[in-house]
This record gives C-alpha cells, structure tokens and sequence, in this order.
C-alpha cells in the first residue's frame, strides 16, 4: 500500500538506495526546455507551446501532453535527441536547484547510496553535476521517455538492495508509474513539471514540497 507518510516520519536511514530522476528533480532545466520548445517544434513539426496553456498542461501525463501537441510517439526519439544535443551546447545555463548539493553530500554522508535514472544523456548529467557525480554509484542514461521502469529495475538488481530499503524520487507521473510498476517506494518532488496534487493523487510514499523540506527529512 502507497499510504503517504506525514513530513519528517521519514529519513535518509529509512532507505539504503535513494535513485533520481535528473530532469526537474536534481537539474532546473525546464526553463531551458520552454526557451527551446519551439526550435523543437518546428524542427519536428508538431504544435508549439502556448505559453497561457503551461499551467494546465503541468496536469497533463505523458499520453495527454503528446495528444496535445499532436506529436507521435515515433518522433519522441529524434526530438530527445535534438533537446540533449542543444542542452549539450548550453550546458552552462543548467545548474543543480539551489540546496540539492547540499542534500546529495548529506546523504552520501549517511551512508545512502544513489543513483541517477535519466532521460537525458549521461554527458549531460555529469556536466552539471560536475564533481559531484562521484557521489553515485549507479547513472542510468538515456532511458526512452516510457521505458524508465527497465532502467530501474536495472539499477536495483545491481546494487543488490532489496526493494523495501529502495525510494525512487522524481517529478513527473511517469516517474511513479515506473517506481510503483517496480514495487518501489517513491518520493514525489514538487518543484518539477507535474503539479503537486496530480502527484499526490497517484499515492506516493512521500511529497516534498521544497528542497528545504527534502534536506530537513534527510538531516533528521
């Protein structure tokens, strides 16, 4: 049962392995995918992004979203591509959510090991995290937009933690799917793309409203 546990009942100790979702959850780079969502568009030929619409759409799933840009799944290959290659050309301008290093050593500190299961290029994931990509175990990159349950599962059969001492942490409905198709506990982040209450409505174990919030359960 994905019961949500009230803020600070859980700590870093609760969980031998904590694996991210890089994108929204580690990165802030969606300001930077809003800045390149029309050359994407364009390029690819699907609706572009009505920037009244973002609000709304930030309770939109996967399927939903696509449905809405009249994008195909086909294209989801060459537009990830396109997107990590000009991420890749400004990569200066994508920086870690102010606090998060700061979370990632305290947990490192603890004894926690981490992992990364991405989208995104593993070029790309280690340029920002710079140094601090020594601070995990496990990158898993390049994961399909709807394949990250395999990546996870990858992750956890290798670290050899047993699924009950694992916790999954991300922004988006995919990101639980995969966690809870996988029997992993899963922390929702709400400073991502998916609204806090359409996380919530989906049973994570845990919601962290802020940076500052996922740091005080860490610490305690």
């Amino acid at each position: 049962m994905n019961d949500v546990r009230p803020p600070g009942r859980v700590a870093a100790p609760d969980y031998d392995l904590w694996i991210f979702d890089f994108d929204g959850t580690l990165a802030d780079s969606f300001p930077f995918f809003l800045d390149v969502f029309d050359i994407l568009a364009d390029t690819h030929n699907f609706r572009r992004l009505d920037r009244d619409d973002i609000d709304m759409l930030r309770a939109f799933d996967l399927p939903q979203l696509l449905r809405h840009l009249d994008l195909p799944r086909w294209k989801l290959v060459p537009v990830a591509l396109q997107f990590r290659a000009l991420m890749a050309q400004h990569i200066a301008r994508i920086g870690l959510f102010d606090g998060m290093r700061e979370v990632l050593h305290d947990l490192a500190l603890r004894g926690v090991r981490l992992a990364i299961v991405s989208s995104n290029s593993e070029a790309n994931v280690r340029a920002v995290l710079g140094d601090d990509a020594r601070l995990f175990s496990h990158v898993e990159c390049g994961a399909a937009l709807f394949g990250k349950r395999r990546r996870l599962r990858r992750v956890v059969q290798v670290s050899g933690v047993p699924h009950a001492r694992v916790l999954c942490v991300g922004d988006e409905v995919r990101d639980i799917a995969a966690a809870h198709a996988e029997g992993l506990d899963f922390g929702a982040v709400c400073w991502g793309y998916n609204r806090p209450e359409v996380l919530q409505a989906l049973a994570p174990r845990l919601m962290f409203r802020s940076v500052a919030e996922l740091a005080a359960n860490v610490a305690r």
